[in-house]
């Protein structure tokens, strides 16, 4: 069987950079989809953090009846993440409300009906796919696991909102992630957090804090990078080089720096760590791979290829260290990358970048899955979102 396993679409993106809900994004895909048996969307598959499910599920309807027309007769399994966990919420839930419920495993497959309301009218916009649910994750094969990768925020030293959330989590239960041993402990901490986010968004959009937007826009400071890979152009346009700005910038990044540098050191020391100061693209990705590396050894996938999304960073490519994506176990790390423009990783080149958008992985019946990229020779003119609202990516 032939699967084709993508991740974080964010469909529903209040900054419109979520690509697939634009026809001549989706075209590349469709195409692949129709070479393939079943396809596997690994969770953020919408935007739930932003606003109101009802609009992430507008936004997403003809992503949806495209991609089951695309695929007919075969199978679309469908995961959650982080930024739509609301969409898995119901089931868990209820299952234990009667009757103690079984152990949560590394895979439960569902129908979309006993799940969630809004799952149940995906799979009918999917019609006339066959719409199953795996959650936490999809044995694809008997050596390859798939998951959306958000476990992984527990271990990880970059000190994102995300993680702080799930560490201050476990320390006001009592229970660290260095004793986690099984998918439950790992629900047990980040459920709370997804919940009161989803809670949030439920009726009314979300501010930057809680939708990420503060959390980029304080990264593109650190990082000392324009808000726009495009910059270059609006600079001979609109002359954004002011020398004066210039000054300002650096003395307000040197500022930024020194604070957060004493703020992970205060972090640490309320035992909300081990966080480290460093929010360069190699801490990030060395940092996340260790992190999902860590939680496939404490549920038990062995030495499987271990298929993952969440961080956006798709790999391993040819130039990456390969010893990087190798678990403490043996798991071998694949990253499906992302389907949304976030400008801040991206090189001015098409395709340079491993945050580039539009890979997914191809999984064979035999032998190592493969990293497929379908927009790397896009510009960022092509990518960019379309606005109508006068909202910034």
């Amino acid at each position: 069987m032939r699967t084709l396993i993508l991740s974080d679409l964010h469909l529903g993106s209040r900054s419109q950079s979520d690509l697939l809900r634009r026809p001549q994004m989706r075209a590349p895909l469709l195409e692949a989809v129709a070479e393939v048996d079943r396809v596997v969307l690994l969770g953020d598959v919408l935007e739930l953090r932003h606003g109101p499910l009802r609009e992430a599920m507008e936004a997403a309807r003809p992503f949806f009846e495209d991609l089951g027309y695309a695929l007919a007769g075969r199978e679309l399994v469908l995961s959650a993440g982080n930024h739509d966990h609301a969409l898995i919420e119901p089931w868990l839930a209820c299952r234990g409300e009667v009757l103690e419920p079984p152990a949560l495993e590394a895979q439960q497959l569902l129908d979309p009906a006993e799940v969630s309301p809004a799952l149940e009218r995906i799979a009918e916009w999917a019609t006339p796919a066959r719409v199953r649910v795996a959650y936490p994750g999809l044995w694809v094969r008997a050596d390859v696991y798939a998951s959306h990768g958000h476990y992984l925020d527990c271990h990880l030293t970059v000190p994102t909102l995300e993680r702080l959330s799930v560490a201050l989590m476990s320390r006001l239960l009592g229970r660290p992630a260095s004793s986690f041993e099984s998918v439950a402990d790992y629900e047990a901490m980040g459920a709370p957090v997804f919940a009161w986010r989803d809670a949030v968004a439920r009726d009314a959009s979300t501010g930057a804090a809680l939708n990420g937007m503060a959390t980029v826009a304080a990264w593109r400071v650190l990082r000392g990078r324009r808000a726009e890979a495009g910059a270059g152009a609006r600079d001979r346009r609109g002359g954004l080089s002011d020398r004066r700005r210039a000054i300002a910038g650096r003395l307000r990044r040197a500022v930024l720096i020194a604070a957060f540098r004493l703020a992970v050191a205060v972090l640490n020391r309320a035992g909300l760590g081990p966080l480290k100061a460093d929010v360069s693209s190699e801490e990030l990705r060395r940092g996340g791979l260790r992190a999902m590396g860590e939680v496939a050894a404490r549920i038990g996938l062995g030495d499987a290829y271990v298929i993952f999304g969440h961080t956006h960073r798709a790999g391993p490519f040819p130039g990456d260290d390969q010893a990087e994506w190798i678990g403490r176990d043996g798991a071998r790390l694949i990253n499906t990358g992302s389907w949304t423009y976030a400008s801040i990783f991206l090189t001015p080149t098409p395709g340079e970048s491993p945050y580039w958008p539009g890979t997914c992985v191809l999984v064979e019946d035999s032998g190592p899955p493969l990293l497929k990229r379908l927009l790397h020779e896009l510009t960022h003119e092509q990518l960019l979102p379309q606005r109508s609202s006068g909202e910034r990516p």
